[in-house]
């Protein structure tokens, strides 16, 4: 599953309009659960009711997770952040305890505030997963000219170079013949989150040389997206711009 981006009501109607069984069957969630849309709690609360959950790290939620630690929160709740903040505070009863200033948002949220199950979600997100078949899931990408394991969290969380990578290949090597598209860690495939697919037009996933990318936008306009990996079917939400018509701006 792509990223999330606080939107609970595409998170359940993902999984309902894929027939997943929250008992039995295994949800990769490729990071960024929070920041965007302002049901960040409810999203973890859900994920929590899987069984076989593995949660990946996103940058947004490496963010949530340093303001947990610390108190402060080092993108100042910019970039959808405050509608975290928004969300954790309607559950503590203090929804209108939020402001904005020129140097980003004042909330009258405490890392206190967080339950400790939602703290240790947090903490405990992988900054990747290898599965038995060789497949890699990672939330940005990682750097295909090193060796895979070792390399700085930042790369897991940020780094798009994979995917332009891949996107290059496609457009200029694919036609030749035994071409391959070289990583110094060979994966069978790559699924990554992180930038969306929106970015070229289309809000489904998208597909360059073994990379699969599985961000369709739901931070923004676009849909949430559940891949069954060996079959590559996949479902969608309607436009989580239509689930969330008053999302605020930030």
């Amino acid at each position: 599953m792509g990223d999330i981006h606080g939107a609970w009501k595409a998170l359940v109607q993902c999984l309902d309009r894929a027939g997943f069984d929250r008992g039995t069957d295994e949800l990769i969630q490729l990071g960024d659960v929070a920041d965007g849309h302002d049901d960040v709690y409810r999203c973890v609360e859900e994920l929590l009711d899987i069984k076989n959950l593995i949660a990946i790290k996103g940058n947004h939620d490496d963010w949530f997770a340093e303001y947990i630690q610390t108190g402060i929160h080092p993108d100042q709740w910019l970039q959808g952040g405050a509608a975290t903040a928004r969300s954790y505070l309607r559950e503590n009863g203090k929804e209108d305890a939020i402001t904005h200033n020129h140097d980003g948002y004042i909330t009258g949220l405490n890392p206190a505030d967080i339950p400790e199950h939602h703290q240790t979600f947090f903490k405990r997100q992988h900054l990747y997963y290898i599965d038995t078949l060789n497949n890699c899931f990672v939330h940005a990408g990682f750097d295909r000219r090193q060796l895979f394991k070792g390399q700085s969290p930042d790369i897991y969380l940020w780094d798009r170079r994979l995917w332009k990578s891949a996107l290059s290949f496609n457009a200029t090597q694919r036609s030749v013949v035994n071409a391959v598209f070289k990583m110094e860690t060979p994966f069978k495939e790559v699924f990554i989150g992180h930038t969306s697919t929106t970015n070229w037009n289309t809000d489904k996933p998208m597909h360059a040389a073994n990379v699969w990318n599985l961000d369709t936008g739901a931070g923004h306009d676009g849909r949430l997206t559940i891949m069954d990996i060996t079959t590559k079917e996949f479902w969608q939400t309607d436009k989580v711009a239509d689930l969330y018509p008053l999302r605020p701006k930030n």
